[in-house]
């Protein structure tokens, strides 16, 4: 891999560096995907200022030190509160009087802050190395209903937002930007941990900037942690956001929040458009798996198949063969299985009919399990003595082949 070479010249570093982060990033994320990265910087092509950035940095792998810092220049200029720039013109300036051994070598440096920026400049370099492929999608994403104008995917690993829309039932990729989470890594588990959650969550909430304190920047928007999954695994805590960042800085390092995603407010902005309360679907994973949309129909089919012969065996009357879409671990609130089949017999016992009409079906399968999906869809309910309507949430697992139900309850 020679996608920097440090240059042989009194004023090469921050070259070594710069080409140990990129060939380090670059590596990591070409064993993962088993693909040659190739994302070519062209003017101003990807959103900026990352594109200028990187810019800058190509301009150091080809010893071009002035245009480099020229470049990192019109980033400072444009962005002053991009700190990493600020620290890249740093070594640019030092380089001319000295060589340098590593990114970040000004004297008096405050040593967490620059080893903090390195790990940024690290993932941002892996972010440009890594080409998403184009003819892929996350294989979480089954089926978004049709009000889920847009769904987020969140690669913690890659310190990355994706942008997904749904065009008629298929899936498009919109964007992607650079976030940070949280200081402690993933798989929350408990208040104070500072970790990111994994799993499948919803937009619940827009907070505007004049709402907040400044840490939050441009807004926030809570999401659904923790979720019904969540809650029955005993993990707790709360207030996990997607939010911006404080005036004075322009983004954060990738491991930095108390368990939040922290993205620019000016991407921040761009995606407001994007989001609708109780709607939106966030899905938080550390590494995404990405698969050709017909990779998913099978998939896909066979889980919804198992929502339609529950809804048809419920609508039935034979209860015994509709309990036995539920899992020996089901519950519902503090029902287990075998409360919730005794309340089941009785309820049904007293009925005559039922009509079960259930649409607006959503789908994710959940990150890190294959077997574990979550389906959220609208159900209109009348039977002999009874009508109701509301909004349903299932966690399906696939046991031993066949999916069945882990919980139910309303969302």
């Amino acid at each position: 891999m020679t996608f920097f070479r440090a240059a042989r010249t009194r004023t090469s570093l921050p070259l070594r560096l710069i080409a140990a982060v990129a060939l380090t990033a670059c590596a990591c994320h070409v064993a993962a995907m088993g693909r040659q990265p190739a994302k070519p910087v062209t003017g101003q092509s990807q959103l900026e200022p990352e594109a200028m950035l990187i810019k800058t940095l190509i301009e150091i792998r080809n010893n071009r030190l002035d245009v480099a810092l020229a470049e990192v220049e019109k980033v400072v200029r444009s962005y002053p509160n991009f700190r990493l720039a600020h620290l890249i013109k740093g070594d640019l300036l030092l380089a001319r009087s000295r060589p340098l051994r590593e990114l970040g070598e000004a004297p008096n440096a405050p040593r967490d802050r620059v080893d903090e920026l390195r790990d940024e400049a690290r993932a941002r370099f892996a972010r440009h190395q890594f080409e998403r492929p184009a003819d892929r999608v996350p294989r979480y994403l089954l089926q978004l209903n049709p009000e889920q104008k847009h769904a987020l995917i969140v690669d913690t690993r890659q310190s990355t937002l994706y942008v997904f829309e749904n065009n008629n039932g298929a899936l498009q990729y919109v964007a992607d930007y650079y976030i940070a989470s949280g200081k402690n890594g993933t798989d929350k588990a408990k208040n104070g941990d500072r970790k990111t959650p994994l799993g499948v969550y919803h937009v619940t909430g827009n907070l505007p900037r004049n709402k907040l304190s400044a840490l939050y920047g441009g807004g926030a928007f809570p999401i659904s942690y923790p979720n019904e999954l969540d809650r029955r695994q005993g993990r707790n805590g709360n207030g996990i956001w997607l939010h911006g960042t404080p005036s004075d800085t322009y983004s954060r390092p990738p491991r930095s929040s108390d368990g939040c995603v922290v993205l620019t407010n000016e991407d921040l902005a761009r995606i407001d458009k994007n989001l609708r309360v109780g709607v939106t679907p966030v899905i938080i994973a550390e590494g995404i798996d990405w698969v050709t949309p017909e990779s998913l129909e099978g998939l896909r089919g066979n889980l919804l198949k198992s929502v339609e012969n529950w809804r048809r065996d419920w609508e039935s009357l034979d209860t015994e063969t509709y309990l036995k879409h539920y899992a020996p671990g089901f519950s519902s609130g503090s029902q287990d299985l075998a409360a919730w089949s005794q309340q089941k017999r009785h309820v049904n016992s007293g009925k005559t009919w039922i009509k079960l009409k259930i649409e607006n079906i959503s789908a994710f399968l959940y990150p890190g399990r294959d077997d574990l999906a979550v389906v959220t869809f609208d159900q209109d309910y009348a039977s002999s003595n009874l009508t109701n309507q509301m909004t349903k949430r299932h966690y399906w697992i696939n046991e031993k082949g066949s999916w069945r139900i882990l919980y139910e309850g309303g969302a």
